[in-house]
């Protein structure tokens, strides 16, 4: 077995070393040929001359360092094109994912899987952040169609082949869960252990992952046009409801509807609906106008193989 360890890498230099130390030994154990890349997504400290020297001392650890922050998503798709070896693991670089793990997502991918995800036993970020993350893998729920999104994780092992439906992707929203699907629907998902942060503080925030939710389900569904349709419907039934109360009454009591609150209510409603379903397809036209641009999901700068340094 060969493996390919792809980690994302954002303002990390003092957890990268405690990182290596710990993978070593795995993968040392698990697999004849492996290699650990670090995808360097705009760091503001030194992490990529970390990893530079990280890969001057060891033959088998290469570094890639992007032109700017491009996200922990795109950066993963560099390093999953990247990967040499037929299974590749993604892990954070901050030490929560603990590298001993391994072993047990790799046991559970030989039983025929195409994608194992370690879900944590219990997070360990805090409400607000934890209160995120269950937002955002509903979404991902809506955009991959599968139950297993409920328990996806950045802690994940694949077969390397699965890249290939993604090969020629371009977009500049990615989301790896997504695109994994557009290859296999052989997933699982095993429980483990998920140590609290040490060393410094999560880049993710309640904002940031509440965007990346939402940029799941513009860009991988179509359920918000969906959503603006059957609302367009059910306010269409509620306008001719209004109608035939309207003439029922008139006919009836001879009397028409009293008050300038209620027209209001009405139009203030139908107004809404429709700046709101303007609004959504607006999203969806600006996602055309971007791949029309042929947007990059990232660029590299340069790379850390053995030691040397290429632009």
């Amino acid at each position: 077995m060969n493996l390919s360890v792809v980690v994302p890498v954002y303002n990390s230099e003092q957890s990268l070393p405690a990182l290596v130390s710990r993978l070593h030994p795995v993968l040392k154990a698990a697999a004849s040929a492996y290699e650990i890349i670090f995808i360097n997504d705009g760091s503001r400290d030194r992490s990529w001359q970390v990893i530079c020297e990280l890969a001057a001392q060891n033959s088998w650890i290469r570094g890639i360092d992007l032109m700017r922050n491009f996200g922990q998503h795109n950066a993963l798709l560099c390093g999953i094109r990247a990967a040499q070896y037929e299974i590749i693991v993604t892990m954070d670089d901050d030490l929560q994912h603990p590298p001993e793990e391994i072993p047990k997502l790799l046991e559970k991918l030989a039983e025929g899987h195409e994608v194992v995800y370690g879900t944590p036993e219990e997070e360990q970020h805090g409400f607000w952040r934890d209160l995120a993350s269950q937002i955002t893998k509903i979404a991902l729920q809506t955009a991959m169609g599968s139950e297993i999104a409920r328990r996806v994780s950045a802690f994940r092992v694949f077969r390397t082949h699965v890249r290939d439906a993604f090969a020629h992707y371009q977009g500049s929203f990615v989301s790896i869960d997504v695109l994994l699907t557009w290859a296999t629907t052989r997933f699982a998902a095993i429980p483990v252990h998920h140590d609290p942060r040490t060393i410094g503080a999560s880049n993710y925030t309640f904002r940031k992952l509440a965007v990346h939710a939402f940029n799941m389900i513009t860009g991988f569904s179509t359920l918000p046009l969906q959503l603006a349709s059957l609302m367009g419907v059910a306010l269409t039934f509620l306008g001719m409801g209004l109608l035939v109360f309207v003439i029922g009454r008139y006919l009836i009591q001879g009397v028409s509807v009293p008050g300038f609150t209620f027209l209001a209510s009405v139009i203030v409603i139908f107004s809404g609906a429709q700046l709101l379903a303007l609004g959504i397809i607006g999203e969806y036209l600006a996602r055309i106008h971007f791949r029309i641009m042929e947007r990059p999901s990232y660029v590299v700068r340069r790379k850390s193989e053995g030691g040397t340094v290429t632009d």
